[in-house]
């Protein structure tokens, strides 16, 4: 019910600007689909790997603006998983040489993620127009839930437990990548790989949330992080309309002509009329 609340209001904000008054005009709608790697950078410094994540599906709009040099606007909604991987205990073994070499046992955990970034999407055409390379930069705002936990050398496994005074289920950062599509027609068929850089933790530092005393085996912390942002990156292949029946005006806008015609200053008439003026004024010997 909860998130039914959250992605109904982001869907019709969408909607609306894709198929709002203006929707004839240089508008791009599409899907996306793919996979991806996640991971979590604990502060202190804890023993962590990334993990493979589920498949990612997504929509996405662009506007293209009249100036091509500067680019699409517009915004995804995607549904992913994230996740991390935690080295919770190790057995050590020493080499001939003295070095310490230590074996983790992992606690990984993954969770589902709907992302909204904001992209701007700098982009040129090579091919007579038939293949479009870009650029993307975004801010991104992210909703947590769902999910599931285990351990590597243990039976414990199972969903993970939500709970508000220990996890951030909002979360905020940057994202940027790039990627190629090849037109045909009103049609995009491309892909695009993207990094998603979080600010937000996953957990409450430990100034809010101590230890896991009164959790169960879905907290695998002694003592709580002071920072847990997640980091991700997604390969998708990409699959777009244009809505616009001629195509793209960018490629036709001409920036205005500034007005060279105006009055020049004539030093000659200038000086000719400096001359007659003071040979009028000139007495007579």
């Amino acid at each position: 019910m909860r998130i039914r609340k959250i992605t109904l209001p982001i869907i019709l904000l969408l909607t609306f600007m894709m198929f709002g008054p203006s929707a004839q005009a240089q508008h791009l709608v599409g899907i996306t689909g793919g996979a991806g790697i996640s991971s979590i950078r604990f502060y202190p410094l804890r023993e962590t790997k990334s993990v493979m994540t589920g498949p990612d599906f997504g929509l996405s709009w662009r506007y293209y603006s009249l100036p091509r040099f500067v680019g699409a606007v517009g915004a995804d909604l995607e549904l992913m998983q994230r996740g991390f991987s935690y080295g919770y205990t190790y057995s050590s073994s020493m080499t001939e040489e003295g070095v310490e070499i230590r074996d983790y046992s992992y606690y990984t955990r993954k969770m589902n993620t709907i992302m909204l970034p904001l992209v701007w999407q700098p982009h040129f055409y090579v091919a007579k127009r038939h293949v479009k390379i870009y650029l993307e930069a975004a801010f991104t705002v992210s909703y947590n839930f769902g999910g599931d936990y285990s351990y590597d050398d243990e039976a414990w496994s199972g969903k993970y437990d939500w709970r508000l005074e220990r996890d951030n289920r909002w979360n905020y950062g940057l994202a940027g990548g790039g990627g190629f599509a090849l037109l045909f027609g009103r049609y995009e068929l491309g892909v695009r790989a993207r990094y998603y850089f979080g600010y937000a933790d996953l957990l409450k530092n430990m100034n809010k949330y101590y230890d896991n005393a009164t959790d169960g085996k879905e907290n695998p912390f002694k003592i709580t992080p002071l920072r847990s942002p997640l980091d991700n990156m997604t390969l998708n292949i990409t699959l777009s309309y244009r809505m616009s029946k001629d195509g793209y005006k960018e490629w036709e806008y001409k920036a205005p002509r500034k007005d060279k015609n105006r009055k020049k200053f004539d030093f000659q008439q200038s000086s000719s009329g400096g001359s007659s003026s003071s040979s009028s004024n000139r007495l007579p010997r």
